[in-house]
C-alpha cells in the first residue's frame, strides 16, 4: 500500500507543475497577442541561485529560451525585480539599465518593452516582459498589463510549491511522511491542485470491497 500511496501523490504533484507551466505559457502567449508584440516571456527568481530563469516565452526565443539563467540583478528584468516598480521604455539602446550583452547571448536583442514584477503576498516572484510592440507603449497599457502580471503571479507560486512538493518525494524515504509535508504546500492558491491530488489518491485509499 506504501508504493502505491507514494505513486499517488507523485503523480498528483507532476501533474500540478505541468497545469502551472501551461497557465503561465497561456499569459505569455496571450499577452503577445493582446499587444501585438514580437516576444513576450515569464521569469522565476530562483532565491537559492540568485538567478532570474526563462519559464514562459511566446514569439522570439520560444524555442531555445524556457531554462535559461540570468543573474538576478541583471539588466531591465532586474531592476523591475528588486524595485518592483514597473517599467515602459520604448528605446533600451539608450537606457544604462538595459543589458545588451546579455540580451545578445539570447539571440534577441529588443528595442522596447514593458516589463512588470510578479509580486504574490507582498514577494517578488519574478517578472513579465512583453517586447516590440507595432506601436509605443502607452502607461494606460500598464493597467491590463498589469492583469496579465497577476496571474503569471499565481502560476509561478504554484510552480514553486508543486516543484518544492517534488523535492520533498524526491527527498523523503517515508512515503507518509512525505504525504504529510506535501499537503502542507497544498493550501490557499493550490486548492486545485490539492483537489487533483487528492483525486488521484482516492482509488488507492479507497477501502477494497
Amino acid at each position: 500500500m506504501s508504493e502505491d500511496l507514494k505513486a499517488a501523490v507523485a503523480a498528483g504533484v507532476l501533474g500540478a507543475d505541468e497545469e502551472h507551466r501551461a497557465l503561465l505559457q497561456s499569459v505569455v502567449e496571450v499577452a503577445r497577442a493582446i499587444f501585438s508584440a514580437r516576444a513576450s516571456s515569464v521569469f522565476l527568481l530562483d532565491e537559492d541561485a540568485d538567478e532570474l530563469v526563462f519559464e514562459a516565452v511566446a514569439g522570439e526565443g520560444a524555442e531555445s529560451l524556457i531554462g535559461q539563467r540570468i543573474p538576478s540583478s541583471t539588466g531591465i528584468a532586474g531592476w523591475v525585480l528588486v524595485t518592483r516598480q514597473p517599467l515602459v521604455i520604448d528605446d533600451l539602446a539608450n537606457d544604462p539599465r538595459h543589458a545588451r550583452d546579455v540580451a545578445e547571448s539570447t539571440g534577441y536583442v529588443p528595442q522596447g518593452l514593458m516589463c512588470v514584477p510578479l509580486l504574490h503576498e507582498e514577494k517578488a516572484l519574478g517578472v513579465l516582459n512583453v517586447l516590440d510592440r507595432a506601436s509605443q507603449f502607452t502607461l494606460e497599457e500598464m493597467e491590463l498589463l498589469g492583469l496579465f502580471a497577476n496571474q503569471a503571479a499565481i502560476g509561478l507560486d504554484l510552480l514553486q510549491r508543486a516543484r518544492r512538493a517534488q523535492a520533498v518525494l524526491a527527498e523523503s524515504g517515508d512515503p507518509a511522511e512525505a504525504l504529510a509535508r506535501v499537503a502542507s504546500l497544498l493550501e490557499g492558491d493550490n486548492a486545485d491542485a490539492g483537489r487533483k491530488l487528492l483525486g488521484a489518491l482516492e482509488d488507492v485509499l479507497r477501502p477494497r470491497m
